[in-house]
């Protein structure tokens, strides 16, 4: 890394009180700070999320990819069990194509968490195969499983199904999540009286790119708009 390296910093704490009072933050931010330090990089922007890390969603997280994204910066994180914790947090990193470092454990990369993703997923396996296994024992038995029911769907069409829900839903988190930390943004300037394409020159004034790199237009602007509601 060098100066020229963009950094963003997620940090994240798990209650309100925390994030109030900078319990958990000052830590955070110093262990980023002396990672930016030693690699000579430049922190562009700081994301700050309070969740529980028993919880998926994360809003703050969104935003940061998304920036980081479009910045072609690399994401930090103070400790790496900020990612570890969650399939879908591995997941949504991984997905986003972003660069990856954690502070604590400096040769943390995307290969790393695609070996902890990896682990999860062979996890999931084992729950299905345990799952699959009980089934049959039943069927064994004798006793009428819901799949002989010609009214009930099979279990090859409910996974079908629930397939083509995920992959819908998945690729409209993706578009919204894109420009996530952009959203709000367009929202209140929309609120403002500005026009589409007035909001656009603002957002090309303010430096910003869409997905692919461009330059921002009306239509653009009516997408992130669409998608936000």
């Amino acid at each position: 890394m060098s100066k020229s390296t963009k950094i963003v910093t997620y940090l994240r704490v798990s209650t309100e009180r925390q994030g109030r009072s900078g319990l958990g933050l000052e830590g955070q931010r110093s262990a980023v700070q002396t990672y930016v330090a030693q690699h000579s990089a430049n922190i562009v922007r700081e994301f700050v999320e309070v969740e529980s890390g028993r919880h998926d969603e994360r809003p703050r997280l969104a935003e940061a990819l998304a920036f980081a994204r479009r910045s072609k910066a690399t994401l930090l994180v103070a400790r790496l069990d900020r990612l570890s914790r969650s399939v879908k947090f591995i997941a949504t990193v991984l997905d986003s194509g972003v660069e990856f470092a954690a502070a604590d454990v400096p040769d943390a990369n995307r290969l790393l968490l695609h070996v902890l993703a990896a682990v999860a997923e062979a996890e999931a396996k084992a729950i299905s195969d345990r799952t699959k296994a009980a089934l049959q024992a039943a069927r064994a038995r004798g006793t009428l499983l819901g799949s002989h029911n010609p009214a009930v769907p099979t279990l090859s069409e409910r996974a079908r199904a629930k397939g083509q829900r995920l992959g819908a839903d998945a690729n409209r988190r993706k578009a919204v999540e894109a420009y996530a930390d952009l959203a709000d943004f367009i929202a209140e300037l929309r609120e403002q009286g500005l026009s589409l394409r007035a909001i656009a020159q603002r957002l090309n004034d303010d430096g910003h790119k869409t997905r692919s790199d461009c330059a921002w237009s009306a239509t653009q602007v009516t997408y992130v708009l669409r998608r936000a509601a």
